[in-house]
């Protein structure tokens, strides 16, 4: 089975041609290359590019450019705006893109909260008409979630990095996993899956961060494993862990057995998002 994450980022340097919107902590530049190197040196075998939303905003022009350098190791996913009145035409033109594997909304203030807003919903009526999933990073959102879950049982929804909020730079936050009876509570809704990507960074301990497991279980338990994905969120994660650790905690924790930790590790992405890459 190959070792697939969940969820990591390129991007090049700012300049003016593809200029960022914002800075996001870590390096000055992490390309396609440079990711395919820290993969390679700790048996990572493919990934899921997520298209850099602190920098690009709705611009996935660079990931797609590094996806189609490394076609057998990367897919690719896309933030959409669901306030946008002509979002319906981006997920149809985003679907016939080569490497595409999902959608992702950004769950943020700009974003409505009513689990009817006609926007959102428009958003995952038509990604799940392209079957595409959709990522959602909705930390404090998980009310609307379910609501939006029962609208649309035959679209693939997928939580981005455990549904927690999680720091960018330690400390972690002393009551990191406050939340987590409310994400445990989307479980009852078999079209959610959970990414549990950026796990680490909520450990008030060091490698091999062991005070991560009774939550991380409860999530496994309640969800089962099919519907539950590692990955690092690479890099983000950078402040807190390096990439070694973040992979390396899932494979030396004797938490897991080793069927678990190849489903969890790299089998249930290939089956929720159709995609595994070529070794």
């Amino acid at each position: 089975m190959p070792t697939i994450d969940a969820q990591v980022h390129c991007y090049e340097r700012n300049h003016a041609g593809r200029p960022w919107h914002e800075a996001l902590i870590g390096p000055p530049e992490v390309t396609g290359a440079d990711m395919i190197k820290a993969m390679d040196e700790v048996g990572v075998d493919g990934a899921l590019l997520i298209s850099v939303f602190t920098m690009y905003r709705f611009d996935a022009s660079y990931a797609v450019s590094v996806r189609n350098a490394h076609p057998d190791r990367f897919a690719l996913i896309k933030p959409v705006d669901p306030n946008d009145p002509k979002v319906g035409e981006t997920i149809a033109d985003w679907a016939r893109t080569d490497g595409t594997v999902a959608i992702r909304i950004m769950m943020r203030p700009e974003v409505s909260s009513d689990p009817a807003d006609p926007g959102v919903n428009r958003v995952l009526a038509e990604a799940g008409r392209h079957d595409l999933p959709v990522n959602l990073l909705c930390w404090g959102r998980t009310e609307q979630v379910g609501k939006l879950a029962e609208r649309h049982p035959d679209t693939q929804l997928v939580i981005d990095h455990l549904g927690l909020q999680q720091p960018f730079e330690p400390p972690a936050p002393p009551q990191a996993w406050a939340e987590l009876p409310k994400v445990l509570a989307l479980a009852q809704n078999k079209n959610v899956a959970i990414k549990i990507t950026g796990a680490c960074t909520l450990s008030h301990e060091k490698f091999p961060y062991k005070d991560i497991w009774d939550p991380v279980l409860r999530i496994i338990d309640t969800f089962g494993l099919d519907r539950c994905m590692w990955g690092t969120d690479w890099t983000r994660a950078i402040k807190l862990l390096t990439f070694r650790e973040g992979v390396e905690a899932f494979r030396v924790t004797d938490r897991l057995s080793d069927s678990d930790r190849a489903q969890l590790m790299g089998g249930s992405l290939a089956k929720i998002y159709g995609w595994a890459p070529k070794k």
